[in-house]
C-alpha cells in the first residue's frame, strides 16, 4: 500500500481496469489521432526550403524564423502537456482528446493562410496547444484499455504510428508542394482531423482518475516562460554568431533561472504539474533522459538534413520526402517488434544499443559531401530509424509502467514533455551551431563579393538559403557564391553532427548506468520453466 503523498506503485491499480473488448480497434483510432499531429511536423521538414523563398513561392522566412516556426509549436506543446495530462485525468481523456483535435485543426487552417512568418509562428503555437491535449490523451487511453502484459506491444504499435507519420509526411508534403501553394501542407490536416473526431466519438471509451489532483497554473507559467526564454536566447545567439552578447546571456540565463524556480516550486507544492518524486525511480529517470536526449539529437539532425538534401544536393521537396523514407520505414518495421527484443535482452541492453547506433548514424554524416552516392545517405537513415525504434518503445514502457494506471495522463505528459523539450533544444542548439559555423565559413566569399552592403552581407550569411537567394538576385555575378555556400554548409553540418552524436552517446551512458537491466527473477523463472519442461519431457520418454 502506498503512503499518502508518495507515488502509488503501478501494480496497485492494474487489477481495477479489465482489458477493453475492442482495445485493438481503439488503438487504431488513437493512431489516427497521433498521425494528425506527427504528419504535420514531418511535412514541415520538407517545406522549410519553400517557406524560406520570397513570396509568392514562400513567405521569405529567415533561418531563425524557421527555427521559431518549429519551436513555437514545440514550446507551447511542451509547456501545456502537464496541464493537459492533469485535465485528462480530471475531466476525462476522451473529452480532452476531442478538444485538442478541434484546436489543432483550427490552428492548421489559420497556418495555411498565414501572410507572414510572424503569423505562421503564432498559428503554429495554436497547433502546439491542440497537440498538447492530443498526445497525452492517446497514450493514457491506451494504458487504460490494455492489460499490463499487452501494454509493451501496444506501445510499440503506437510508436510505429510515429514512423508512419514521418514516412507519409514528407512524401505528402512533396506532392502538395509540387502541385499547390505552400499552405496546402497545413490544409491537409483537416480531413485527417475530421476522420479522427468521428472515430473517437463512435469507438473510444472515456476514462479518468477517480481522485485527480488540482491544477498548477504557477508551475505551467514558470515552465513555459522558462523554456521560451532559454530557447530564444539560444536561437538569438546563433543568429548573432555571438553567445556572449548581453541580450543572449540575459534571456538564456533568465530562462534557466525560471526553470530552476519551476523545479523548486514543484518540489514544495501539494499539487505539482510535474511530480518530481517519480524521478526517484531509476527506471523512470533514465527512460525520461533517454527520450529527451535521443530527440535532441534526432530533431537537430532532421533540421539540417532537409537543407543538405534540397539546398546542397538540389532535390525537390517530393524527392526529399522519398529520400527520408528509410528513416520512417525502419521505425514502422521495428517499433512494434521492440517488445520482443526487450523480453529477450532487457530494456537496458536494447536502449543502450539503440542510442549507440543513433550516435553512429550521426557520426556517419561527417562522411557526406556534395557528391556522396545517395545509397550511403539511405543506409544512414535506415540505421538511425532502426535505432530510434529500439529506444522509444522500451523507454516509453518504462515511464508508463512506473506510474499507476489512473495517473496515465500525467505519465504520458512527462513522456511527451521531455520528448518535445529535447526536440526544441535540439533544433535551437544544433540549429544555432549550424548557423554560427556556416556564417564563419561563408564570410570570406561574401566579403569579396563586390558592391554588397554590410546589411545584405550579414543577412546572406545567416543560412545557405539566404546566400543562394542573394546569388540569384545578383545574376551572373552571384554564381561565384554557389560553390562556397554549399561547401560552407557541408563543413558546418559536419561540426553539428559531431555535437549531435555526442549527445546520443551521453544518452547511451545514462541508460547503461541507470536503466534497470533484465530482472534476475525473470531469468530465474525462465530457467525454472525450462527445467520443468525438460523434466516433463524426460518423464514422458520414460
Amino acid at each position: 500500500m502506498s503512503t499518502p503523498g508518495s507515488p502509488a506503485p503501478a501494480g496497485e491499480s492494474e487489477q481495477a481496469a479489465p482489458a477493453h473488448l475492442r482495445r485493438w480497434t481503439v488503438l487504431g483510432v488513437l493512431m489516427l489521432s497521433l498521425l494528425a499531429v506527427v504528419l504535420d511536423n514531418s511535412i514541415l521538414n520538407v517545406a522549410m526550403k519553400t517557406l524560406a523563398q520570397p513570396a509568392p513561392t514562400g513567405i521569405g522566412a529567415t533561418q531563425s524564423e524557421l527555427e521559431w516556426a518549429i519551436n513555437s509549436y514545440t514550446l507551447v506543446f511542451a509547456g501545456f502537456l502537464f496541464t493537459a495530462g492533469l485535465l485528462g485525468d480530471r475531466l476525462g481523456r476522451k473529452k480532452v482528446l476531442l478538444s485538442g483535435l478541434l484546436v489543432f485543426g483550427l490552428g492548421s487552417l489559420l497556418a495555411a493562410f498565414s501572410q507572414s512568418p510572424g503569423e505562421l509562428i503564432v498559428y503554429r503555437a495554436v497547433m502546439g496547444l491542440g497537440a498538447a491535449f492530443v498526445m497525452p490523451a492517446t497514450l493514457a487511453i491506451l494504458m487504460n484499455v490494455f492489460p499490463r502484459e499487452e501494454q509493451p506491444r501496444a506501445i510499440g504499435i503506437w510508436a510505429g504510428a510515429v514512423g508512419l507519420g514521418i514516412a507519409a509526411g514528407p512524401i505528402t508534403g512533396g506532392v502538395l508542394l509540387d502541385h499547390y501553394w505552400w499552405g496546402s501542407v497545413f490544409l491537409v490536416n483537416a480531413p485527417v482531423v475530421f476522420l479522427a473526431l468521428v472515430a473517437i466519438l463512435l469507438l473510444v471509451p472515456d476514462s479518468r482518475d477517480p481522485a485527480p489532483g488540482r491544477l498548477d497554473p504557477l508551475g505551467v507559467l514558470l515552465s513555459v516562460a522558462g523554456l521560451v526564454l532559454l530557447v530564444y536566447g539560444i536561437i538569438e545567439g546563433g543568429q548573432l554568431a555571438d553567445f556572449t552578447e548581453p541580450k543572449v546571456l540575459a534571456t538564456a540565463g533568465g530562462g534557466v533561472l525560471l526553470l530552476l524556480l519551476f523545479l523548486l516550486h514543484e518540489r514544495r507544492t501539494t499539487h505539482p504539474a510535474l511530480d518530481v518524486r517519480y524521478f526517484r525511480k531509476p527506471a523512470f529517470s533514465a527512460a525520461v533522459a533517454a527520450i529527451g536526449l535521443v530527440f535532441f539529437a534526432l530533431m537537430g539532425a532532421m533540421f539540417f538534413s532537409v537543407f543538405y538534401i534540397q539546398s546542397v544536393r538540389g532535390f525537390s521537396p517530393l524527392e526529399a520526402g522519398l529520400l527520408l523514407l528509410p528513416l520512417a520505414a525502419a521505425q514502422m518495421i521495428f517499433a512494434p517488434r521492440a517488445a520482443k527484443a526487450v523480453a529477450r535482452f532487457g530494456a537496458k541492453a536494447v536502449c543502450t544499443t539503440g542510442l549507440l547506433l543513433v550516435a553512429a548514424g550521426m557520426f556517419a554524416f561527417t562522411g557526406l559531401d556534395e557528391t556522396t552516392p545517395l545509397w550511403v545517405l539511405e543506409v544512414i537513415f535506415f540505421v538511425m530509424g532502426s535505432a530510434m525504434a529500439h529506444v522509444m518503445p522500451p523507454a516509453t514502457v518504462s515511464i508508463m509502467q512506473a506510474m499507476p494506471r489512473e495517473k496515465a495522463g500525467s505519465g504520458s505528459a512527462v513522456n511527451n514533455t521531455f520528448r518535445q523539450v529535447g526536440g526544441a533544444l535540439g533544433v535551437a542548439v544544433l540549429g544555432s551551431l549550424l548557423s554560427t559555423r556556416y556564417r564563419d565559413g561563408i564570410g570570406g566569399a561574401l566579403e569579396t563579393t563586390p558592391h554588397l552592403p554590410a546589411g545584405a552581407r550579414h543577412e546572406a550569411g545567416e543560412s545557405i538559403e539566404a546566400t543562394l537567394a542573394l546569388a540569384d538576385r545578383l545574376g551572373p555575378a552571384g554564381r561565384a557564391l554557389v560553390a562556397p555556400a554549399k561547401s560552407a554548409f557541408v563543413d558546418a553540418m559536419h561540426t553539428t553532427v559531431l555535437a549531435s552524436g555526442a549527445v546520443a552517446l551521453l544518452g547511451a551512458l545514462v541508460v547503461a548506468v541507470w536503466l534497470p537491466g533484465k530482472p534476475a527473477e525473470e531469468g530465474a523463472r525462465e530457467d525454472e520453466t525450462g527445467g520443468e519442461e525438460e523434466a516433463e519431457r524426460v518423464g514422458t520418454e520414460r
